[in-house]
């Protein structure tokens, strides 16, 4: 019909944002009751004409077709009618006694301009669906010619990243934490990936593609794993480093099985409960409160140490936090990267000291990259820093052991 019309439509490739948690959370049958509220709005809101369908799962597509011969007048109508329907979405949902708020990443291709066979269109709009995931979710996104490009580099990361853990191209290093006498009283495990055609690659970088695949279950496990042995290693050497702190992503730790998981590699691998820190993020705790308090209660009666990682840039409310069995809180690098004794970032340094002090739980600075900002921190009364400035991520055999208590 736009080729027959010379004139221009649309196609909407909408996917819901953490449907999987709703579903999880609620049951299959009020999930489907969610579907159903979301495509009745979405129907209400798109014209006669239009076809509204799901395309499975929590996918929906929106065809606008005959939006006019002006190219741009038609971007804006197509973008238009997504701001209506992503507004349509965010509006409170009550299921079951509860409200729900849903947000949606929505992609945009025009056609016949990017593309005219249907497949070609459909695909086109999910590329563009999905990089309205990357910018941060509840997003708005046109295609572009390089969004493909940027699509089949994406997967050819995801390719490589699932040979690099064959490989061994994946590997562990640690950043020192240290004291404000420069002893050292732990490590982080930061995992790297050394490719074997294009060199190092940011953890930025991949990261994200092993959440989105579900790779970061079995890298998860291999970090813990490494960090454990490390802990022996060190152990057998007589060397103290303190704690080794490992990231735990939500994926992993929301597993049924994480307990016991941990567990286990704590008794293949001989480590030292008590040297082992894992590293959560407020949001991954507050997906399941009850659930998060009694995984960690299990593992921290073995010994095992928990911190909240870049605290304050959550969303939480305090009043869970005397809930959680933690050691440590770690502040974010953006209330360090500008800090200065008069600034607003010194207030929130401040509090966190203060609250922290109360609840019994340490407090470290991490992102410290010069002087001034560990002098700052110290006359604030932050007495662990972690970062470029206190010492950069090594090998295991490169750390500064001088440095150890």
């Amino acid at each position: 019909m736009a080729r027959r019309r010379e004139s221009y439509g649309a196609v909407l490739f909408i996917d819901l944002d953490n449907f999987k948690t709703f579903n999880d959370a609620l049951g299959h049958a009020s999930g489907d009751a969610l579907l159903s509220q979301i495509a009745q709005r979405l129907v209400q809101r798109v014209r006669a004409g239009d076809t509204v369908v799901r395309r499975g799962g929590d996918e929906f597509l929106v065809v606008l077709p005959d939006l006019g011969d002006d190219l741009a007048l038609t971007s804006y109508e197509a973008r238009r009618v997504a701001d209506k329907l992503r507004d349509g979405i965010a509006e409170p949902i009550y299921l079951g006694g509860r409200q729900l708020h849903v947000t949606p990443s929505i992609g945009i291709t025009l056609f016949p301009q990017n593309g005219d066979k249907p497949e070609e269109v459909l695909q086109h709009a999910e590329v563009a669906m999905y990089r309205a995931k990357q910018a941060g979710r509840d997003g708005i996104r046109f295609y572009a010619p390089d969004m493909q490009a940027a699509a089949e580099s994406r997967l050819q990361l995801q390719n490589d990243l699932r040979h690099a853990l064959n490989a061994g191209e994946l590997m562990l290093h640690y950043q020192p934490q240290i004291d404000s006498l420069g002893r050292m009283r732990g490590v982080e495990a930061l995992l790297r990936w050394q490719h074997g055609k294009h060199g190092m690659i940011s953890p930025a970088e991949f990261i994200p593609v092993a959440e989105e695949t579900g790779l970061i279950l079995s890298i998860g496990h291999w970090v813990l794993q490494q960090a454990c042995r490390q802990i022996v290693a060190w152990q057998r050497a007589g060397v103290n480093m303190g704690s080794v702190a490992v990231n735990v992503s939500a994926r992993q730790f929301h597993q049924a099985d994480f307990v016991t998981r941990v567990e286990r590699i704590l008794v293949e691998t001989g480590a030292d409960p008590r040297r082992l820190e894992l590293e959560l993020t407020e949001t991954m705790l507050l997906d399941n409160i009850g659930e998060a308090v009694d995984k960690m209660q299990v593992l921290r009666r073995r010994g095992v140490r928990f911190s909240i990682d870049d605290f304050g840039t959550g969303y939480s409310s305090l009043a869970y936090l005397k809930q959680l069995p933690l050691d440590r809180l770690k502040i974010d690098q953006s209330f360090v990267r500008e800090l200065t004794l008069e600034s607003k970032d010194a207030a929130i340094v401040r509090a966190v000291l203060s609250m922290a002090g109360h609840l019994g739980f340490e407090v470290i600075a991490e992102g410290v990259e010069t002087a001034a900002q560990q002098q700052a921190l110290l006359e604030l009364g932050c007495t662990l820093y972690q970062g470029y400035h206190p010492g950069r991520p090594v090998a295991a055999d490169k750390l500064p052991l001088h440095l150890a208590p």
